[in-house]
């Protein structure tokens, strides 16, 4: 097996796969395709899809019997008709990579409500081989599933498998090795499900005017356009010869039905799982209900469910804000750094440096290793790697669609549905990651609404952590500022929904079992998240120091610190606040870094109203990139001339009603 593919929060870095064999993973959401992916490439993919979170497609290379052939991880997707951004586009995936074998990952205690979408894949005409995974789990609930009726019926290869535990790997690499032979029995049935006659006869005449070269079979693009698939009526415009003649038969075919045949598509697909399921299933007496059931329950109950969030992030304070944001960065500011490197370089430097404007870039005050280097690795890299370490045990337990469920309600109020709940969590992680995430969201007004949020109100791990680092030490301190970033959530969510024009959200989710996360799942992911983490923060915090070198040899650096002192003042801040807000133009966590240094120079109001100002201050360089990507130049430039003056508003107000209260 090679090990070939590397991910980033940006999406996945290009892996040569020209000329190979392609081999295509497709499920719904939460059925194991990052893991059987992991399995075929060594690689496992940093996004979990919880659900719909695995954005970008992800590619790597695998070896079986001395072939290499490429992989593809796919969005989820819950059938061949899409709905969301991500079953677009794997369904268009599908449509252009033609690829030479499509494995459909499945949850084998859910197969009745899977089989749907096998059967499109086998009526698309697609080279298809059936996982059945969390077998496992499936015989605990006492369900059996005979793989031999389910080959027989299917015409496909079916594989059982619980791929967490490695169970069943080798028999899908030996089907994997079949099907690139080109051994593809037991071969496909030409159709496993007939539709009412009507349906028919419109399949029929729509095949016959099919006239184009399409890489789906006929038959299902005639049941697409009859469902009025507007991405295949385009495809049928740019690639058939007479498009009109082929759009008048769907025309004539849909005239039977008030709409369109999707209900009658949709039952008659439902039926013919059903019969399937029935023919391969056995039920016998599960398992009493155990505690993870009465967890699970508790954990979307509104009463439990609030109880059990706050001992989660109480923990999560613990092991990131407490261990991470305390300890270990003590230990590598002080205790490393302070005492020996920094020392150590400005000595080195004054040895062998003769000229002081060099020795400034490197050493010194804001120099790329006593400053940038520092920052990244003494002050921000404890934080990140205690809270990627925390994130990946709570992904990897199937808690975050139980809190998506619980929390739904509330985000109703702000124009989000508790799908959103993913991008909002994953930005506590990283607020660029979250962006691309928020793609996934149903529809163009819950993206703009999460996008504004995450740029506003958000911390990223790296600035959480060092902001409960500086405030951990006075409960009062931290109550305040989570209040003030609470409310200006809620408030200015609740505003943006009412003016932003679009749908209200519709919900559904589907919900996994509670698992005990795997030490290895948890420390591959850990793991790929903290080498993005080294390959794209740490040469901007390397920028940001070179950038501040260039202005002071130019004088920029203070005529910038010299405009914002004023604004300092209307915060109640010190003059020498100016240089972290400076920092903070870079990247918001290489500001907070900059506060840690000033702490010992504050008064505790001044603390509080410096760390809520430089939480709501302007989103980092790469998020505001992807900003401008995903969202339009229009909505990013909105929200970035909101979040300055806002942050600069909210902070001044602080500092005045702090004043006048007499408090801190």
């Amino acid at each position: 097996m090679t090990q070939s593919v590397q991910t980033s929060c940006h999406g996945p870095v290009p892996v040569e796969t020209e000329g190979m064999p392609l081999v295509v993973l497709v499920g719904q959401p939460n059925v194991g395709k990052s893991v059987l992916f992991h399995h075929l490439t060594g690689i496992y993919v940093t996004v979990s899809n919880y659900p719909g979170t695995t954005v970008e497609v992800t590619r790597g290379k695998g070896r079986v019997a001395g072939d290499e052939f490429a992989v593809m991880d796919t969005p989820g997707m819950y059938g061949f008709l899409p709905i969301t951004e991500e079953e677009r586009i794997a369904r268009r995936l599908l449509l252009e990579e033609r690829p030479s074998l499509v494995i459909h990952v499945v949850d084998a205690k859910n197969l009745e409500r899977m089989l749907p979408m096998t059967l499109q894949f086998i009526e698309a005409g697609l080279p298809l081989m059936l996982v059945l995974n969390l077998m496992d789990e499936a015989e605990r609930a006492g369900v059996q599933v005979d793989e031999d009726v389910l080959q027989r019926a299917l015409g496909i290869p079916v594989v059982k498998t619980a791929l967490a535990r490695g169970q069943g790997v080798e028999a899908v690499r030996a089907a994997v090795a079949a099907a690139l032979r080109g051994d593809t029995s037991p071969r496909q049935s030409p159709a496993v499900i007939r539709y009412p006659d009507q349906i028919e006869q419109a399949i029929d005449r729509l095949s016959r005017a099919l006239q184009g070269e399409h890489s789906l079979s006929r038959r299902m693009i005639a049941l697409l356009l009859l469902q009025g698939d507007e991405e295949i009526v385009a495809m049928v415009r740019q690639r058939e010869p007479n498009p009109e003649d082929v759009l008048r038969a769907v025309e004539e075919g849909r005239q039977a039905f008030a709409d369109t045949p999707m209900l009658e598509i949709a039952l008659a697909l439902r039926l013919r799982a059903a019969e399937l399921a029935g023919q391969a299933i056995s039920v016998h007496a599960p398992a009493k209900p155990g505690i993870s059931a009465r967890l699970s329950e508790a954990m979307m109950n509104p009463l439990t469910g609030i109880l059990l969030l706050v001992f989660t992030l109480f923990l999560v304070y613990e092991f990131v804000g407490v261990l991470g944001a305390q300890v270990l960065v003590d230990f590598l500011e002080n205790g490393v750094f302070a005492a020996y490197v920094n020392p150590w370089v400005d000595a080195l430097l004054g040895r062998v440096v003769p000229w002081p404007w060099l020795r400034s870039l490197f050493g010194g005050e804001f120099g790329i290793i006593t400053l940038g280097i520092r920052y990244a690795v003494a002050i921000v890299l404890p934080v990140v790697a205690t809270f990627f370490l925390a994130f990946s045990l709570i992904e990897d337990s199937g808690y975050l669609p139980r809190l998506a469920m619980l929390i739904d309600r509330v985000f109703k109020k702000i124009g989000l549905s508790g799908r959103a709940v993913i991008p909002m969590v994953l930005g506590f992680g990283c607020d660029t990651m979250a962006t691309l995430v928020a793609r996934t969201l149903e529809t163009r007004r819950e993206r703009v609404i999460s996008t504004l949020l995450l740029a506003l109100a958000i911390p990223c791990s790296a600035q959480l952590g060092v902001m409960l680092g500086l405030l951990g030490g006075d409960v009062r301190l931290l109550a305040v500022w989570t209040a003030v970033l609470s409310a200006v959530f809620l408030l200015v969510g609740y505003l943006a929904a009412q003016v932003t024009p679009g749908e209200r959200p519709v919900f559904y989710m589907e919900l996994p079992p509670l698992r005990l996360p795997t030490v290895g799942n948890v420390l591959s992911k850990t793991a790929a998240r903290m080498e993005w983490y080294l390959r794209e923060v740490l040469p901007l915090f390397v920028l940001a120091s070179v950038l501040i070198w260039v202005g002071q040899l130019t004088g920029l650096f203070d005529l910038a610190l010299a405009l914002i002192r004023p604004v300092m003042h209307w915060l109640g801040l010190p003059d020498q606040a100016a240089t972290a807000f400076l920092f903070g133009f870079f990247r918001r966590d290489y500001g907070a870094a900059g506060l840690y240094d000033l702490q010992a120079t504050l008064s505790a109001r001044q603390l509080l109203v410096a760390t809520v100002t430089m939480t709501l201050f302007v989103p980092c360089i790469a998020q505001v990139a992807v900003m401008f990507k995903e969202r339009g130049w229009k909505v990013a430039v909105g929200i970035l001339v909101f979040v300055v003056p806002f942050a600069l508003l909210v902070g001044g107000g602080l500092n005045r009603v702090l004043l006048w209260l007499g408090m801190m």
